[in-house]
């Protein structure tokens, strides 16, 4: 579902976020995009908003990670990507293409939950458990493992 500029502007105002033309224009890329570094952010949304620069959506995208409309990610090449889905879930990654896939696995979730809601790790306050299974997407054909 494609959100009009009248929901976007909602979706910033119940952040407390101002609706400016290059949050308006990042937080489409995001939602088109799913989960993705700054730089395939200002790419695609600078197309339709030429006075966007790369330092804004760095900013924009750093200010959406704090009010908690995205949440971040790292990869394995050691560049950050963002996540427009910030429910309970967990991700596929691809070492070989640097890419995020979500991955809805309640029953897994629930387990990890249960297992940590009343541990205590000494030295440590966890504020979020963030699953990521890490692999290569399989060539078509090809047998598991």
């Amino acid at each position: 579902m494609k959100e009009n500029s009248t929901d976007l502007r909602k979706i910033l105002r119940r952040y407390g976020l101002k609706s400016t033309p290059q949050r308006i224009a990042v937080y489409t890329a995001m939602k088109e995009l799913g989960h993705a570094s700054a730089d395939m952010v200002y790419q695609l949304a600078s197309a339709g908003l030429t006075t966007l620069t790369v330092a804004t959506v760095y900013n924009v995208l750093e200010s959406f990670v704090q009010v908690g409309l995205l949440q971040r990610r790292m990869s394995s090449n050691n560049k950050m990507y963002m996540d427009v889905n910030t429910y309970n879930h967990c991700h596929l990654y691809c070492e070989e293409t640097n890419t995020y896939k979500d991955y809805d696995d309640p029953e897994l979730m629930l387990l990890i939950h249960d297992h940590f809601r009343n541990k205590r790790i000494r030295g440590f306050d966890l504020d979020r458990i963030d699953v990521q299974l890490v692999g290569r997407k399989r060539i078509a054909g090809s047998r598991a493992k």
